[in-house]
């Protein structure tokens, strides 16, 4: 059974992880690219686009593909809308794997936006400290408000990304400890914490951190997600690839 997983989260190598060892799958992680090292598989593994629906629509009919994983980062909007139209179009069935949002619990302090103008409006005229934990790619966004002093933390060195006068940048790959993340702002003096709602546990100690210290979060809603089956278990996709490894 040819399995195709669309990867870029701790999900998607849980799973590959899994169905390293099953001797009746075959299975191909595929990663965008966006990070020049990225964490060793115990599967093949291709980095790079397919080329937009075509090019995916492509890729899997040319490698027999069985099912699809779409087990992309919550953000990685066109990837899964690709996948879902190629898909779709070839018959192949398409399983969604996604992690539940973070919920507001007591003691959050949310402002949510839509966009990244939204947030970069939140942060108001006034310069203070923030700590943005978006990635490389939204960074340009804030090269309009010099006025704050920003701590940012990627994967990825962030290069000319963030144009500003006040910049201090860290590079690490979660997850991340609640404790350290607290002692981080702490550190950093930091007023106010800027995440997407990425959900899962790697990257939740930071919202828990903001909580214990009273710091108000700006955080980015998910975009909308085609509507295709999905679960946010392992053991769930794991039944539905027997499922269909035993349909005719």
């Amino acid at each position: 059974m040819r399995i195709l997983i669309l990867g870029g989260t701790a999900d998607a190598a849980a799973l590959a992880e899994r169905l390293a060892n099953d001797g009746g799958t075959d299975v191909m992680l595929s990663l965008a690219g966006r990070t020049q090292h990225p964490k060793a598989a115990p599967v093949p593994m291709r980095v790079g686009g397919f080329g937009g629906v075509a090019g995916l629509t492509t890729w899997l009919s040319e490698n027999r593909t069985d099912c699809v994983f779409d087990a992309t980062h919550p953000f990685a909007a066109v990837i899964s809308r690709n996948a879902a139209q190629a898909c779709g179009a070839l018959g192949i069935p398409l399983l969604a794997l996604r992690r539940p949002p973070w919920r507001r619990q007591a003691g959050d302090a949310w402002i949510e936006a839509a966009t990244m103008a939204d947030v970069v409006a939140a942060l108001g005229d006034a310069p203070r400290r923030v700590f943005l934990t978006i990635g490389r790619l939204e960074l340009a966004a804030f090269a309009s408000a010099p006025q704050h002093h920003y701590l940012v933390r990627t994967i990825e060195p962030i290069d000319d990304a963030l144009p500003v006068p006040h910049v201090t940048t860290l590079q690490a790959r979660g997850p991340f400890d609640e404790d350290a993340e607290a002692a981080l702002m702490r550190e950093h003096g930091i007023e106010i914490l800027v995440s997407k709602n990425s959900g899962g546990a790697a990257t939740y100690g930071k919202i828990i951190a903001a909580r214990r210290l009273a710091i108000p979060v700006v955080l980015v809603s998910r975009p909308a997600a085609p509507e295709v089956p999905s679960t946010d278990s392992i053991e769930a996709a794991l039944s539905w690839i027997g499922a269909h490894r035993q349909a005719p």
